[in-house]
């Protein structure tokens, strides 16, 4: 007697393949880290060779409580981003209710909110370098200045970049008929961007404003 085993039919057989706009982000970022992990050593190199005294003395005149209060900002700015994500896994692009009901607010009002926050630190780092080559610390003025322009600058730059993404993702959301799984993709990738250039700002913030 013989008997036959049954293959599997296709209809039962899935594969779940991972998100290859979210993989990409990642590896992306990926690389992005090591680009700050060389910024980094350039500082801890610069100081090392500049001595801690004279480090210490230049960054005397850094305006710790200003840029204190503009790290918050940019750091609450996650907490708003994180909650657009949550209404475009929800599917949900625009505010269900009042504008004044943040609990009904959807995508677009939340990365709208983050977007101003992004675009305050951003210009909270201008005024603070205004303020800084006013008190004669410029890129030219020694190691000292041109490792503190050099490591802010290009995450000023990060920043920007976001922010550019951000509108990217809310004029999507606008112009398409229906808020799908394409526009919540954006969204959420975007997210990855954003809160890595806000651990790298709070890397940076120790480093800088704290650890002197």
């Amino acid at each position: 007697m013989s008997s036959t085993t049954a293959a599997p039919s296709a209809a039962h057989v899935s594969v779940t393949r991972p998100n290859t706009l979210s993989v990409g982000v990642i590896v992306w970022l990926s690389s992005e880290l090591m680009f700050f992990a060389g910024l980094f050593a350039m500082y801890f190199t610069h100081r090392s060779v500049a001595g801690p005294e004279v480090w210490t003395e230049t960054s005397s005149i850094l305006n710790f409580p200003f840029s204190f209060a503009n790290t918050t900002v940019l750091v609450l700015s996650s907490v708003t981003c994180q909650m657009g994500v949550f209404a475009a896994e929800r599917f949900q692009a625009t505010r269900t209710g009042s504008l004044l009901n943040v609990a009904r607010w959807g995508m677009v009002e939340w990365y709208t909110l983050t977007f101003l926050m992004g675009a305050f630190f951003v210009s909270g780092q201008v005024a603070e370098y205004a303020e800084l080559v006013q008190h004669g610390l410029t890129v030219s003025s020694g190691s000292y200045g041109s490792v503190f322009y050099i490591t802010t600058g290009f995450h000023a730059l990060h920043v920007i970049g976001g922010l550019i993404a951000f509108l990217f993702v809310l004029g999507r959301a606008f112009s398409a008929k229906r808020f799908g799984h394409l526009e919540a993709g954006s969204a959420v990738v975007t997210s990855y961007y954003w809160h890595f250039v806000d651990v790298v700002w709070i890397a940076l913030f120790f480093i800088i404003y704290v650890l002197r």
